[in-house]
């Protein structure tokens, strides 16, 4: 047989005629030298993973189908899930034991792969994390912690919010106390222009808030000279005679504008006039 005509592995140079035989990169080998040179060592038995033989593979690393293990119960993994942990690959069950979280509630493994809550160091699984007034599960909703229990909103404000005395729902943040009564702050209104009264100064009267505009127009006295009410802000001073009001600085004579704050002065009609033009009248 000639050279052209030979067909032998490209390592040993036996002849490959009638032998089966592996082609890698165009280049033919004998199953034994292709195994010694290109085959797969396996992590569980060391062994070379021979031709016949199925290589399964993760992270570059191989194993012989009938070792592909978990590494703590040597149940097969093929077509299973698995977990890897410090280079050990371990079945779900396994991996769940040693590693993953325990329900607060029921005391059991929360499975890989299964939804959970956590909060504050603590895990559930999902149907477990319950509302401790009305026993539903509250999954993904809010919910408000209170002493050992956790509850859905609404349990909560049912059992431990204040309810607003306008609105009559619950007050979950801030508020407003008047009258020993729990308000919303957008609740307190002035009961005149319905103004937010919450961080405003207002007064009362018959015990309804009012706003201090509305309560001046509506109930202070008004001054005789500018028309405008008299306030008691910041202990504003005024001039009260014969049931008529002024404001200090509007208590002046009709004629000259002179100030009468302190001065004697005369009446005509209506009029409040400084003694000079008093008499001059």
């Amino acid at each position: 047989m000639s050279t052209s005509e030979r067909f032998d592995c490209h390592y040993c140079k036996d002849s490959l005629l009638g032998k089966k035989y592996i082609m890698k990169e165009d280049t033919q080998y004998c199953t034994k030298c292709y195994e010694n040179l290109f085959a797969n060592c396996c992590e569980g038995c060391s062994l070379p993973i021979g031709c016949n033989c199925k290589d399964l593979s993760y992270k570059d690393h191989h194993w012989h189908e009938q070792c592909f293990k978990c590494a703590k119960c040597s149940r097969s993994l093929v077509e299973k899930a698995f977990a890897a942990k410090d280079d050990l690959l371990l079945c779900t069950e396994c991996h769940a034991n040693d590693y993953s979280s325990k329900c607060t509630t029921c005391k059991k493994t929360i499975m890989p792969g299964s939804r959970k809550m956590e909060y504050k160091g603590n895990s559930w699984h999902e149907t477990c994390f319950l509302c401790h007034r009305c026993q539903q599960p509250m999954g993904t909703k809010s919910f408000i912690p209170k002493d050992s229990g956790y509850f859905c909103v609404p349990c909560f404000e049912k059992q431990f919010a204040y309810q607003c005395c306008a609105c009559k729902k619950a007050i979950t943040t801030g508020g407003v106390t008047y009258q020993d009564k729990p308000w919303h702050r957008e609740c307190f209104l002035c009961i005149g222009c319905r103004r937010q009264l919450s961080g405003q100064r207002f007064t009362s009267r018959e015990n309804y808030p009012y706003c201090l505009d509305c309560f001046n127009n509506l109930y202070a006295k008004k001054c005789v000279g500018c028309t405008k009410p008299i306030t008691s802000l910041a202990g504003a001073k005024y001039i009260s005679y014969e049931e008529r009001q002024w404001h200090s600085e509007c208590f002046n004579c009709m004629q000259c504008s002179v100030s009468l704050v302190g001065r004697g002065f005369l009446t005509q009609r209506d009029s409040v006039l400084c003694t000079d033009c008093g008499r001059e009248k």
